[in-house]
């Protein structure tokens, strides 16, 4: 008998035992479904990075989990790194085309981002926003904290590798950083990975779906409208700081049909910010 205490053991922490693999595979690959593989491993460096490698020998819906991620990456490179079993740490591999011009891929972290709001507003009873471009957002103790975060990556040609990070019973001694968070700290109503997991693979199937049947158009998926209700940054003075060391401040006033954050600068210009890092300077309206 395997003792209690084990590395392996199912029940080596009470508080975060594994996933189950068997009932999730049950829940989620159904015949008709986008999702087409589910593997899940205990520990790795990057489920992004495993998942584009393998990329080209695997269909569209290939779902990859890790335990644990020792080298998990954010945006511009950033690590992302969290206890075993104390959060969700997820890819999965997407083929948009051809109903969806390559142009509007770019909608596809956006995308993640509404569908793991929606999705865990309903399994995690916990109130998430989103801040522009990638970052999922809960309420602790009444201060903003990043739970989670998304990594879109093009894995060849015709496909995009989506990656999804998110803290889920991390305790407020473990927080890498004071701005982080999790849902645990944010008192939702579960912090059962399993029902996690299924809720928020069937709210990114859904939505990718929608948008893909409306040719990646954010305007007529509904896409649009739901980031722009759901995201923080909008309504507030914030500073984006952009590629080459340069900045830009200004109010966030909308997000526009490439999705992309539309700012108004001193003296009444517009600037349109593709990409880079947004830092929030005042709360919203």
């Amino acid at each position: 008998m395997t003792p209690q205490n084990a590395p392996e053991s199912r029940w080596s922490d009470l508080d975060r035992p594994p996933l189950n693999v068997p009932a999730l595979r049950r829940a989620l690959l159904v015949p008709g479904g986008l999702w087409t593989s589910l593997d899940i491993v205990p520990e790795t460096g990057s489920t992004n990075s495993d998942l584009a490698a393998r990329a080209a020998s695997l269909e569209e819906g290939a779902v990859l989990v890790a335990e644990e991620q020792t080298a998990g990456r954010g945006r511009l490179d950033r690590s992302w790194t969290s206890p075993a079993r104390s959060g969700l740490f997820f890819s999965v591999l997407l083929r948009p085309g051809p109903e969806v011009p390559v142009e509007r891929w770019g909608w596809l972290p956006l995308l993640a981002g509404v569908a793991s709001a929606t999705g865990l507003a309903r399994a995690a009873g916990v109130d998430m926003s989103l801040k522009w471009p990638n970052d999922l957002l809960v309420k602790v103790g009444g201060e903003e904290r990043k739970t989670g975060g998304i990594l879109a990556e093009r894995a060849g040609d015709d496909a995009v590798v989506v990656g999804i990070g998110l803290n889920v019973t991390l305790r407020a001694d473990e927080l890498p950083v004071p701005t982080a968070g999790s849902l645990a700290l944010a008192d939702a109503i579960s912090t059962d990975r399993d029902p996690l997991l299924r809720a928020l693979l069937r709210s990114l199937e859904q939505w990718y779906g929608d948008w893909r049947a409306a040719g990646g158009d954010p305007a007529r998926s509904g896409l649009q409208a739901a980031y722009t209700e759901g995201c923080a940054t909008l309504g507030r003075t914030v500073r984006a700081e952009l590629p080459g060391d340069r900045s830009v401040t200004g109010e966030a006033v909308a997000l526009d049909g490439d999705g992309r954050l539309v700012l108004t600068t001193e003296g009444g210009g517009r600037q349109s910010i593709s990409a880079g890092d947004i830092v929030h300077l005042r709360a919203a309206d």
